[in-house]
């Protein structure tokens, strides 16, 4: 009985074997061969392109599918980050607000509203920090979708208003004073614009985009007192900057776009003016006051509980030389991000090598196109690509190239180099 079991297992192993398809004794002696070779080559190709880069630069990568490291440089000495910022800034904002939040822009008054439709008293138009707030013609140009200064009016007049015995007041308190970030010495910012709880169309003076307004506040004011004489509403005062007093009541209310939408208008085009905003956003989101300083500490604070804290951050948009942090921080930063719920908001954001966003113009041909999501970053003398890459082979890779002391235009060129190679890894 014995015997003839193990007769019968010897032959069924042998059965078997002759059976199996002619490379499936072959592959696991030649697949590790082949990913060695693969992973050397890649190396080689980073390491050229780094050293065309000189000593002030570094650079990280991991394959996030396996969780080896592929390639360091000098990746734990602090750089410039330029607009690589970005990724701290949103990824902290995604976290404190939800995918889905949004900012509110209200209308409180302070009076009463009688039965003829005259409201007796002024209304005080308030300001949540929405970067998209503005005309529905300008919100509709440049973001598709936001609150609206006529949204506003219309929702007044619903309530029964027709007429005004006071005035419209533009209330900015819910941000400080400040209308920029350090690197302008706190003032207005050609790069950015003023910065403002109650920003309106961006702070321009003209939707053409000539000029900047002196009092965003006492401008939206005037904004709103238009647009309700536009539907028929009398005010009878001018337009003022206040703040508004206690015991008002909401009248009216307008939300931005959802915080992934602001995420994605932040990080696309890499606008300074969008991550301002949120990062004073997110000081006024703890129930404090939205400062730039304030902003960044939390910023700074979220990035550290993922294990990424950045060496210092002094703003949100990365206009600031002070900004710096390590490429192997920076790669923290996007690996711990894959972790959260948040993430294929944060992901989505990134501009699409070849596509759209500021690395739309680069990467248009070769496995990088489509298959690279990464932010850019530049000021004169710096250059960053951060961001992710899925390779032919259907792994990701996790990388942040931070050039310090280079030419930008030749910069991109060697960061170009690199994602093509990371793209193209079989």
């Amino acid at each position: 009985m014995a015997r003839s079991a193990t007769f019968r297992a010897l032959t069924a192993l042998l059965a078997a074997a002759l059976l199996a398809p002619a490379g499936a004794v072959a592959a696991p002696s030649k697949a590790p061969e082949k990913t060695q070779a693969s992973q050397s080559s890649l190396k080689s190709r980073l390491a050229s392109a780094m050293r065309s880069a000189g000593s002030s630069s570094g650079a990280y990568v991991i394959n996030s599918s396996t969780g080896r490291r592929v390639y360091r440089l000098r990746s734990t000495t602090p750089r410039i980050l330029a607009s690589n910022t970005k990724l701290f800034t949103t990824a902290a904002a995604l976290a404190q607000y939800g995918v889905d939040g949004r900012l509110n822009t209200t209308v409180r008054g302070r009076g009463t509203l009688s039965v003829d439709a005259v409201f007796r008293g002024d209304l005080y138009l308030i300001g949540g920090g929405d970067p998209t707030f503005g005309s529905s013609s300008f919100v509709r140009r440049a973001y598709g979708s936001g609150g609206t200064i006529q949204a506003l009016a219309e929702k007044l007049e619903e309530v029964g208003i027709r007429r005004v015995t006071g005035r419209v007041y533009g209330d900015e308190s819910r941000f400080d004073s400040l209308r920029g970030g350090p690197e302008s010495g706190y003032r207005i910012s050609p790069y950015v614009g003023p910065l403002s709880a109650l920003a309106y169309n961006r702070g321009l003076a003209s939707e053409n985009g000539r000029g900047y307004q002196s009092s965003p506040a006492g401008f939206a004011a005037s904004a709103l007192t238009s647009a309700l004489r536009a539907r028929g509403v009398r005010v009878a005062g001018a337009p003022r900057a206040r703040t508004a007093p206690s015991g008002t009541e909401e009248l009216a209310a307008v939300e931005s776009p959802t915080m992934s939408r602001l995420a994605a208008l932040t990080n696309k085009p890499s606008d300074n003016f969008f991550a301002e905003m949120l990062l004073k956003d997110l000081a006024l989101s703890t129930g404090g006051r939205g400062t730039t300083a304030a902003g960044a500490s939390l910023a700074t604070r979220f990035a550290a509980r993922l294990g990424a804290r950045p060496t210092r951050l002094a703003d949100g948009s990365g206009l600031s030389r002070a900004d710096r942090a390590t490429p192997a921080r920076v790669v923290a930063l996007l690996r711990a991000m894959q972790r959260r719920d948040e993430f294929q908001e944060f992901y989505s954001s990134l501009s699409i090598a070849g596509r759209d966003g500021t690395l739309g113009p680069r990467l248009r041909s070769g496995p990088a196109r489509g298959n690279c999501r990464g932010k850019t970053g530049t000021l004169s003398n710096v250059s960053a690509l951060s961001g992710y890459c899925r390779a032919r082979s259907g792994d990701t890779y996790v990388f942040s190239i931070l050039m310090n002391n280079v030419n930008p235009f030749g910069a991109r060129q060697l960061q170009d180099q690199m994602a093509q190679a990371l793209a193209g890894v079989r």
